[in-house]
């Protein structure tokens, strides 16, 4: 079973801040606009208050290490300690995945199985045909031409969804290519066709999740699957800080 958490950015408050760690507190401090460090203060607070409920602990009990699988195939790689969250300490054998855009903010949970999610708001704004050779494969994007041109914007973030919540299952991230992945089309249920890297995942297992209307959003795990998804409501654990 994977838990899916939803939240708003608007939810943030002095008392999320609270929550983070000295690392997070400088990591939020740094974003120049209002609305990204709300976005960061709800997803990292909202991780912190769910493997507190699913370990039986304290918020402040919670830790989290951050791991970058590319970094660690290349040592000599950022200083900086960044990359994909496992929680430690009490919720050391939860997996999550953070992804935020927009209005929405999404933490997917699961027990002993890697995971990654992610949800993209769908803009016109965004200059999509800069990016597609990067994301895309040849035949994905012949596809995406395929479809009626007040489809294609909505079309490619439905691929740039599923790619990047796969690539954050593994840690490996965008550094690892986008066009490396093969999925079908956005218009039909996800799957993966092909994974061209190294040392791809044995399973993998993906599915579209329901982010409401401008919104595109993917699950993976790294699992024969299905899994049963289960949507939350941050609400009650985020409004009552």
């Amino acid at each position: 079973m994977c838990d899916v958490w939803w939240a708003d950015p608007a939810w943030a408050s002095p008392a999320l801040l609270d929550l983070l760690d000295e690392r997070e507190r400088e990591r939020h401090a740094r974003f120049r606009f209002e609305a990204d460090r709300n976005r960061y203060a709800v997803a990292h607070a909202l991780a912190r208050l769910v493997c507190a409920r699913e370990a039986g602990c304290a918020p402040d009990e919670v830790a989290f290490s951050l791991h970058c699988r590319g970094c660690a195939r290349k040592p000599g790689g950022r200083s900086e300690p960044h990359g994909k969250p496992r929680p430690d300490g009490p919720a050391h054998g939860l997996e999550i995945s953070l992804s935020h855009s927009g209005d929405r903010v999404a933490l997917a949970l699961t027990r002993g199985v890697a995971v990654g999610t992610d949800v993209e708001r769908v803009s016109a704004e965004r200059d999509i045909e800069g990016i597609i050779e990067y994301a895309l494969t040849g035949a994905e994007r012949a596809a995406l031409e395929s479809l009626p041109p007040e489809a294609h914007v909505n079309g490619f973030f439905g691929y740039w969804a599923r790619k990047e919540a796969l690539l954050k299952a593994t840690g490996d991230g965008l550094s690892a290519g986008l066009s490396s992945i093969s999925v079908n089309g956005p218009h039909e249920p996800a799957e993966l066709h092909a994974w061209n890297a190294p040392e791809p995942p044995e399973h993998a297992w993906l599915t579209d999740l329901d982010a409401g209307p401008d919104y595109r959003a993917a699950l993976a795990v790294l699992a024969p699957g299905p899994l049963t998804v289960v949507p939350r409501d941050a609400a009650p654990l985020l409004l009552g800080r």
